[in-house]
């Protein structure tokens, strides 16, 4: 028969086996690479793909120099615009010559026109078109600031006024014209 003994277990033991130091050895290694992983993580990174490297923007009123005015589309734009940068961006806006970025314009078109005729020749569908001009001024980067002319459009059945669906068309471009201004600007597509 065999004796057991049991002193052993009334003694702390103070001796490391192997496995535990290469355990030991694997808990830190793991921590190492998930504290790098970690700090490389980290970074600021947009999903809008923009780099922004300032910090304020000034986006002036949005001016309706349009032969047809609509009351309502020079606010509803410089909002979506201040908006969308605001949204999208770190940058804060200021009422200053002194900011990073600088952006201004004017509307320069508003027409409705045919889009789209039936087989009597009379119109089916028509189109709201806006135009903006607009001026970026980037003052970190002088080589990235534009002039250029952005346009858009949105089809409405003939038998509506564009009265009555000018407002819902006015929001949809403005999204419209906010999101290519931003990439133009700030994205660089």
């Amino acid at each position: 028969m065999l004796r057991l003994n049991w002193e052993f277990l009334k003694e702390p033991s103070t001796v490391k086996l192997k496995n535990m130091i290469l355990r030991n050895r694997w808990a830190i290694l793991l921590a190492v690479m998930i504290g790098f992983s970690f700090l490389t993580a980290c970074g600021v990174y947009s999903f809008t793909g923009a780099a922004i490297e300032g910090k304020t923007i000034n986006v002036h009123f949005i001016e309706n120099n349009a032969r047809i005015v609509a009351p309502s589309l020079s606010l509803t734009f410089t909002d979506k615009l201040r908006q969308r940068i605001i949204s999208q961006t770190s940058l804060s806006q200021l009422n200053s010559d002194k900011t990073d970025y600088d952006l201004s314009g004017s509307i320069t078109a508003y027409e409705v026109s045919v889009a789209a005729l039936t087989g009597t020749e009379t119109s089916a569908k028509n189109r709201l078109t806006v135009s903006v001009n607009i001026v970026f001024v980037n003052r970190l980067n002088e080589k990235q600031g534009f002039t250029q002319s952005f346009s858009r459009f949105a089809d409405f059945a003939s038998n509506q006024n564009v009265q009555t669906v000018d407002s819902a068309l006015i929001e949809d471009i403005s999204t419209q014209l906010a999101d290519d201004i931003f990439n133009r600007a700030f994205v660089n597509w």
